[in-house]
């Protein structure tokens, strides 16, 4: 999953994306407007967490002008005003969701969930594969029984391609959903993570390498 948090107040915009990505998303952060805009042209977003009052364009204009492309990316709009006419008028503009500050980590977190959900195939809570079995809300993972202890971001890379049901997942593809803008395009960071992967769900090897295409399970 890869999240936008497009927030004025720096010190909450990093608390906000460190928890994501504990939560093993990969997290942009901007505090404009005008920014969150041109990253929003650029990749392709799961969610947008859109506080309400950026400095450089406003949200509701963001919102509004995302809404209007018709882009598959979904708005969580945050703003200090938590009266019902607020929250009627952000979700006029467009918004998917509307929550107001201050608010509880969890709840953000199982909202960013919720609407990252409505733009995916519907798929079981648990994928299984090829005796891989993970329960993706409860980050556990396990083969054949064994449970298998991932970091966040081998466990994003694992979801990726468990949810591809079999599909050649690109090496493009895996840093678009995996990794943050800050990753070197040409780095060998999935190939480290893949490794790394393999190792730990152990033998014989889940991970196929299509040469020239990407990944499958």
């Amino acid at each position: 999953m890869r999240v936008l948090v497009a927030e004025d107040e720096v010190a909450l915009a990093e608390l906000v994306a460190a928890g994501l990505r504990r939560q093993a998303m990969a997290v942009d952060v901007v505090h404009d407007g005008i920014t969150a805009q041109e990253q929003l042209a650029i990749h392709d977003y799961d969610v947008v967490i859109l506080d309400r009052d950026l400095p450089g364009k406003h949200g509701d204009v963001v919102c509004a002008e995302l809404a209007a492309q018709g882009s598959r990316t979904k708005v969580l709009m945050l703003t200090a005003a938590g009266a019902m006419e607020d929250k009627v008028d952000g979700l006029r503009l467009g918004a998917d969701d509307y929550l107001a500050k201050p608010f509880e980590y969890p709840e953000l977190v199982a909202r960013v969930h919720a609407l990252a959900r409505r733009n995916q195939p519907a798929l079981p809570p648990v994928l299984e594969r090829k005796g891989v079995r993970m329960d993706v809300a409860h980050h556990d993972v396990s083969r054949e029984g064994r449970r298998v202890e991932l970091t966040p971001k081998e466990f994003a890379v694992l979801a990726v391609l468990m949810r591809a049901q079999g599909a050649v997942v690109s090496t493009e593809r895996l840093l678009e959903l995996a990794w943050d803008e800050h990753t070197d395009l040409f780095t060998n960071a999935v190939r480290v993570a893949m490794s790394k992967l393999r190792a730990k769900l152990g033998d014989p090897t889940v991970i196929e390498t299509v040469p020239g295409a990407g990944y499958r399970i």
